[in-house]
């Protein structure tokens, strides 16, 4: 994870903006010193928004471990930001193996939406990329499945912005090179606070 270093007092570290790009963070300096980007596991700031830095796919499986051990995920929504390649599906492929799911795991680019179902557990994978009618979701029952409990998670949340409801939790990913991801986190709604609360209480557990 990313953390603003001109703070030397953790909990009161200054968070990066949503839009800075790691590359950004490694021009900046405190009184015009340069400075190094560091990758570290343990997520130490507390308050959203988050910024996060996996240096490669194990971390990002790391993270999903994380996330899928907590007790309010089981009702949230997630939306997962990014351009294409930005890892979005491999991190949702990831959070559904750490919950339990079994056996292939398919991006629901054309299909818009996979379903599974564990036990005492429902869960949707969205893909909105290829979503254009807003009367689709009618169609479809999507306004059924986010009234009944359950995990949502949905790419390319923004081509199906006006039905929407408010995501718990959104997750911007950018590229850094060939393996690391930078992940942005933000809360929309009290349960996407205690997500983030629970996470960083879990880091502090010895």
């Amino acid at each position: 994870m990313q953390i603003h270093p001109c703070h030397a007092d953790l909990g009161e570290s200054e968070l990066l903006p949503p839009s800075l790009q790691l590359r950004h963070v490694q021009r900046a300096g405190c009184g015009g010193a340069s400075l190094r980007v560091m990758d570290v596991h343990a997520l130490i700031v507390k308050t959203p928004p988050w910024l996060l830095r996996w240096p490669d796919e194990n971390a990002t499986a790391g993270f999903a471990r994380q996330l899928a051990a907590l007790p309010a995920l089981a009702d949230a929504f997630i939306t997962l930001h990014g351009p294409l390649g930005a890892g979005k599906t491999t991190l949702v492929r990831h959070l559904l193996q750490a919950l339990g799911v079994q056996g292939r795991i398919k991006s629901p680019t054309y299909a818009v939406v996979e379903p599974y179902a564990l036990p005492g557990l429902d869960i949707w994978h969205f893909d909105f990329y290829r979503f254009n009618d807003p009367r689709e979701w009618e169609d479809a029952g999507f306004r059924d499945i986010f009234a009944s409990p359950g995990l949502k998670l949905a790419e390319w949340p923004d081509k199906a912005a006006a039905v929407l409801p408010p995501a718990d939790l959104a997750v911007a990913l950018h590229t850094e090179g060939d393996q690391a991801r930078l992940a942005q986190l933000q809360a929309h709604t009290p349960r996407g606070q205690s997500l983030l609360a629970a996470l960083g209480a879990a880091e502090r557990q010895p």
